[in-house]
């Protein structure tokens, strides 16, 4: 380098979303999906934790949906007002932030989380969603795309299901086996049903009776370049067969994951 020459100064556009140090780590570490190797990836499932509604983080959170919300901000980020600690003891997030119905940009950089609610559907004014380096959110519910504004996303691909660059296989869902029938929607493995709960159909928005529950896998582009693996909780087989198409580079039918599922070829990436 001579000595005219200027060295070129990237800023950190993720200067503003990365909470407070210390503590220990804010997120446990996830081995659910392979970056590399050669060799076919193992099956996966749901992670299984259940959120801890005792947890200093889990109450604090609930504080900071009510602030934004009676505020009625645009740009929500939750973590930054959380230590690393309790930053760790956030799994999923609250079905109140429903009431964020005026947040445009909701940013969840660097999160423990492992599954986001149906209740983001609710979030109407969402334009913008930022769940990057949050590697252990593998999928996203099917009512995301009730956000009619969302236009852009940033999202860490490499730890979704199904993602273009390795095709990671899609939990087997149980439903698919025996419709939930004896199951109390109410009281879930999140290990097995990918939630605690099933209150409604994602589709339709119906009520759901364990017998008549549908679960299925479906990839949509939901904003920007992001294809998302969507979970799709449904009342029946109408509200099945009424999903859209998928996304062309994706597996074209909603399916039920699992080893019997073929995959179009990893890095084949959709257009």
């Amino acid at each position: 380098m001579s000595e005219k020459s200027t060295p070129k100064v990237f800023s950190n556009r993720w200067a503003d979303t990365v909470g407070p140090g210390g503590g220990g780590s804010a997120r446990d570490f996830c081995r659910c999906i392979e970056q590399t190797g050669a060799r076919p990836q193992r099956a996966t499932r749901f992670h299984r934790e259940h959120q801890d509604t005792t947890a200093p983080g889990w109450v604090r959170l609930l504080e900071l949906i009510e602030e934004a919300a009676d505020d009625g901000r645009e740009v929500f980020k939750p973590l930054v007002e959380l230590t690393a600690e309790q930053r760790r003891q956030v799994v999923t997030l609250p079905p109140t932030i429903a009431k964020l119905t005026a947040v445009k940009h909701f940013v969840l950089y660097g999160s423990n989380l492992v599954r986001i609610p149906p209740e983001i559907g609710a979030m109407r004014s969402l334009a913008e969603f930022t769940p990057y380096t949050s590697y252990r959110l593998h999928w996203f519910p099917y009512e995301i795309t009730r956000c009619p504004d969302l236009r852009r996303s940033t999202v860490s691909t490499r730890a979704l299901y199904g993602n273009y660059k390795r095709r990671p296989p899609f939990p087997l869902l149980s439903a698919a086996a025996d419709g939930g029938r004896g199951v109390d929607l109410g009281d879930l493995d999140p290990g097995v049903w990918g939630a605690a709960a099933i209150r409604g159909c994602s589709v339709c928005d119906g009520p759901v009776e364990g017998a008549d529950l549908r679960q299925v896998w479906i990839s949509l582009r939901t904003s920007g370049a992001d294809v998302l693996p969507l979970l799709v909780n449904a009342c029946s087989t109408a509200c099945v067969e009424a999903l859209p198409a998928p996304a062309e580079g994706y597996v074209q039918t909603p399916h039920a994951g699992g080893p019997g599922v073929t995959q179009p070829t990893a890095g084949r990436r959709s257009r």
